[in-house]
């Protein structure tokens, strides 16, 4: 076996390496099982970035391959590879999951109780990181599956004070959907090619070229599409997130909003439109007004909150509703956009729930109303990187937010006429309305950011010694910071990656519908 075509498995499992290391260790070694979270996670990021340096980023075609036998009875096969589209978000997540083991460093939930924490953060680094290579369905459906548990461990075990219910509320929405999904990937596998497959690449080819009826496209693609828009969440499934993000712990909260949101928003760019590109043209209206309901929605809902951490989770549903809009047009610069905009919104979302874990571990509360305003007189360093990442968020021209964004709506304005015909007026509203949500997204951002940074510090903080930020929070937070500059500048470290991938689905799709 090759380096090249073992290496996405060596590094995806890594991290299973090192919960099991880590659970061998001793419970009162707590700074060994921090150093081992950090050596583990470094290993896969430092894997990870040898294998985009490694990438042929010419070519549509899947890199890095590995098709072995696996489940032989039901002829599931090991099969994993990467393609430009799932490059960023796979990178990305060992990033984000390094510099989370970083930040464990010096805040912990509990401490005494890190070791089953650093175990679940790297179980559940190899389910996000997983689903991003996994091209037979029922291996997506595994490592799909395997970020559940930890995550309902993560917000169960050390959420806040209304964590119980929110961990269960995630856990029941998720596997709800999953229910459907594995449906419909069951109802591809017997209505597929001859012999029986999950394979993704021979399930493509076979959609692409008519072999599912329309009929079936229509019902296999909303049970699917189902899933994954739980998963995003979409309008009207989003309940679930804000519960869920509000009650996880820091790390919790920017796994959750960096990684596992876009697990859902990439399945339907990797296997609903291209395997099932009728069923696409058919709910790709329905799925640009949700997704414009969730823009305006999740802005205004914004505008209500008062707890710091719910207002960012709102945050979320509306960024991905721009995702999902790009996603809706069927147009390359569409799904561009969407590739774009998931990786923006982990890199910044991930950076903001960072911000307010280490905003709450000074104030002991999340309260907009109690922390009173005045940060920046007091935490100078921490309230200029609150109000960077913050700007970037409500999308900025030259910051990482922008781009994702802007395009979505260039993309609404002319969606795929060849595949919407008569639908071009319906995005045209839809444009607007995701116009309205940018107007409203920096509202409720500057009003955050006067809220918490302006003004004058209330005289009963007079007596805390609150401190800036640390030298831990600097190291985890800096790549993020830079990332955030270095792709409004140069986007084209995104879309030149993913470029040629996305064609592919494009020609995909133009082919199927």
């Amino acid at each position: 076996m090759t380096w090249e075509s073992s290496a996405i498995t060596i590094t995806t499992l890594l991290p299973i390496v090192g919960a099991l290391v880590i659970i061998l260790v001793p419970r009162d070694r707590d700074r060994m099982v921090r150093g081992l979270g950090i050596l583990f996670t470094g290993a896969a990021l430092v894997l990870s970035i040898a294998i985009a340096v490694g990438f042929d980023y010419g070519t549509d075609g899947l890199q890095f391959v590995l098709d072995v036998d696996w489940i032989a009875a039901i002829g599931a096969r090991f099969h994993v590879g990467i393609d430009g589209i799932s490059m960023p978000l796979y990178v990305l997540t060992f990033l984000l999951s390094f510099l989370c083991a970083v930040y464990t460093w010096r805040f912990v939930p509990e401490p005494g109780r890190t070791k089953a924490f650093l175990a679940l953060m790297l179980l559940l680094e190899t389910g996000m990181a997983g689903t991003f290579i996994a091209f037979d369905l029922i291996l997506f459906f595994v490592f799909w599956e395997m970020v559940l548990v930890p995550m309902y461990f993560l917000i169960g075990i050390w959420g806040s004070a209304n964590r119980e219910y929110a961990a269960i509320k995630f856990f029941l929405y998720t596997l709800f959907g999953s229910v459907f999904m594995l449906l419909g990937f069951l109802a591809l596998y017997f209505s597929g090619p001859d012999p029986h497959t999950f394979d993704l690449v021979k399930l493509t080819e076979f959609g692409a070229g008519g072999g599912f009826t329309h009929t079936f496209q229509l019902i296999v693609f909303g049970a699917i599409a189902l899933g994954f828009a739980i998963k995003v969440p979409m309008w009207p499934f989003h309940t679930w997130l804000p519960d869920a993000h509000t009650e996880a712990p820091t790390i919790g909260s920017v796994l959750l909003a960096g990684i596992m949101l876009k697990m859902g928003t990439y399945g339907f760019i990797r296997i609903a439109l291209p395997v099932l590109p009728e069923g696409a043209q058919a709910y790709a209206p329905w799925i640009g007004v949700l997704a414009a309901i969730a823009i305006v929605y999740a802005a205004l809902a914004c505008l209500a909150q008062r707890d710091l951490k719910r207002l960012i989770a709102f945050s979320s549903v509306g960024h991905m509703g721009f995702v999902m809009l790009g996603i809706a047009t069927l147009t390359e610069i569409g799904i561009q956009a969407a590739v774009f905009g998931m990786v923006a919104h982990g890199v910044i979302t991930g950076m903001l729930f960072f911000c307010v874990g280490s905003i709450y571990d000074r104030y002991h509360t999340r309260q907009i109303a109690e922390i009173g305003g005045g940060m920046s007189q007091r935490m100078p360093k921490l309230a200029g990187v609150f109000a960077f990442v913050a700007i970037a968020s409500l999308g900025l021209p030259g910051l990482a937010g922008f781009w994702g964004e802007v395009m979505a709506l260039l993309s609404a304005f002319r969606p795929n006429e060849a595949l919407l015909d008569g639908q071009v007026g319906l995005f045209r509203v839809l444009m607007v309305a995701g116009g309205v949500g940018t107007i409203l997204t920096a509202g409720y951002f500057l009003w955050m950011l006067q809220r918490v940074n302006m003004g004058t510090m209330p005289e009963r903080w007079n007596e805390h010694a609150f401190g800036d930020i640390h030298s831990v929070e600097w190291m985890s937070w800096t790549p993020l910071l830079v990332l955030i500059l270095a792709l409004g500048l140069f986007p084209r470290l995104i879309f030149g990656v993913s470029q040629e991938a996305v064609s592919g689905i494009m020609a995909v799709l133009g082919a199927g519908g």
